[in-house]
């Protein structure tokens, strides 16, 4: 019975070791987890423990602020218009006897275009009739009285008498045929300069009334295009700038030569018109594109858009220095889709971080592209990928094998002595369940 009790007793001693050895087991599990996931089953010092406590470099792309230009454009319509445009209208009312043109002829200066039958002319005609003969009649009065003048049988006075009669004569003559070749000039019109019909609205039998349009001429000169624009535009806009101009796939040049600084009624905004050249092409009054630069900066610092952050409404960079980042507030200006006017903030000389990351901050680990840290800390990122389990990984920022994540020359953490590794852990967990 005793001995009995005995193998009992030292049976109940090996299983008490062994439940033991398993919480032992256990408790060297939990402790690997703390550490990190990358160990064995039983958890050691796991590798991916050591990353999550390593800090990330971020490899990217820096360069100085350069000198260049940004210019803002705009797209606009604009009409094409002759540059030297004549409206012809008739000087005196009357039935038109004669339309000697239509839109399309090419006319030359003084050319008679419409004959119009005036009843001022048959009035003029009348006046200078009576004229002519009330200024015979003064002469003949003269000649008469000259005889009897010279003979001393008229006076001084009487004979000055005639003299003057002849004189308001010649006169009164003189002031009707001016009249009548005035109202025969009105009754036909004629070209004012050469150039093109461009419409003519007027046809035979139809009532001319004084100073209605008959006509457009359009000059032999070159054309323009009108386009109107607000007045932010406009303040950016100033007489010889270019701009393109664009219709039926063809691109043509233009120099601004006159800007009107008075709202127009009619649309609410400013008239802009500018000579176009080699158009002849161009048909007048037809509808253009117009890409006209409402915005500029010449010879500034600028720097690539990417790089700017904002925050609050306020513009920051990162600079570059001695592989770390550091935040840097600046005033821009205007930008195009590349490039960002920099008026404050950044000297010639400065490193700007062009790369956008999520990863940049003040005092961030940076290195610059292509350069010999960043080939080493590819080097060491592929040596920790090939690092087996239970050993801390490179930072694949290059940071030398051997360092912690962190940057620190701290090798991973070792286990304590006489605890097993995570495989021992597993290994002794199995034996102690056979045994029980």
């Amino acid at each position: 019975m005793k001995k009995k009790n005995i193998i009992l007793c030292a049976v109940a001693g090996v299983v008490v070791v062994a439940a033991a050895a398993g919480v032992t087991a256990m408790k060297g599990s939990s402790g690997g987890d703390k550490q990190g996931m990358g160990g064995g089953p039983g958890g050691g010092p796991g590798g991916m423990g050591e990353m999550e406590q390593q800090t990330q470099t971020t490899v990217v792309r820096a360069e100085e602020p350069e000198t260049g230009n940004i210019y803002l454009t705009t797209e606009l319509t604009g009409t094409v218009e002759p540059d030297d445009v004549v409206h012809v209208y008739a000087k005196a009312s009357g039935d038109i006897t004669a339309v000697n043109v239509k839109a399309g002829d090419t006319v030359t200066k003084g050319q008679v275009l419409f004959t119009i039958d005036t009843e001022q002319v048959d009035t003029a005609k009348n006046s200078v009739d009576s004229a002519a003969v009330n200024l015979q009649k003064a002469q003949s009065d003269l000649a008469r009285m000259q005889i009897l003048y010279d003979g001393g049988d008229l006076s001084d006075q009487e004979y000055e008498q005639y003299t003057n009669s002849v004189k308001t004569a010649q006169l009164q003559y003189n002031s009707a045929k001016t009249a009548y070749d005035q109202q025969v000039g009105y009754s036909s019109v004629t070209a004012p300069i050469s150039g093109k019909v461009e419409s003519c609205s007027a046809e035979v039998y139809d009532r001319a009334n004084m100073n209605g349009e008959l006509c457009v001429i359009s000059g032999e000169g070159e054309k323009k295009v009108t386009f109107y624009v607000t007045q932010r535009m406009l303040e950016n806009l100033a007489v010889g700038d270019t701009l393109t101009v664009e219709k039926s796939g063809k691109t043509y040049d233009a120099v601004i030569n006159e800007i009107n600084t008075m709202v127009d009624d009619a649309t609410g905004l400013f008239k802009i018109e500018a000579q176009l050249a080699d158009a002849d092409d161009a048909a007048t009054g037809s509808t253009v594109k117009l890409t006209v630069t409402t915005g500029k900066a010449e010879n500034v610092m600028t720097i690539p858009v990417d790089a700017v952050y904002y925050s609050g409404g306020k513009a920051y960079v990162y600079l570059y220095e001695d592989g770390k980042a550091k935040k840097a507030s600046i005033e821009v200006g205007i930008n195009d889709d590349d490039y960002v006017e920099v008026t404050d903030g950044l000297s010639a000389d400065d490193l700007v971080v062009s790369t956008w990351s999520n990863n940049l901050y003040e005092g961030a680990d940076i290195q610059l592209a292509g350069s010999s840290e960043s080939a080493g800390g590819q080097d060491a990122d592929a040596a920790g990928q090939a690092a087996p389990d239970g050993q801390a990984v490179a930072s694949k920022a290059g940071n030398p094998d051997g360092q912690a994540a962190g940057g620190q020359d701290a090798p991973a953490e070792e286990p304590e002595q006489g605890a097993p590794t995570g495989n021992d852990n597993s290994a002794a967990g199995s034996s102690a369940a056979q045994e029980g």
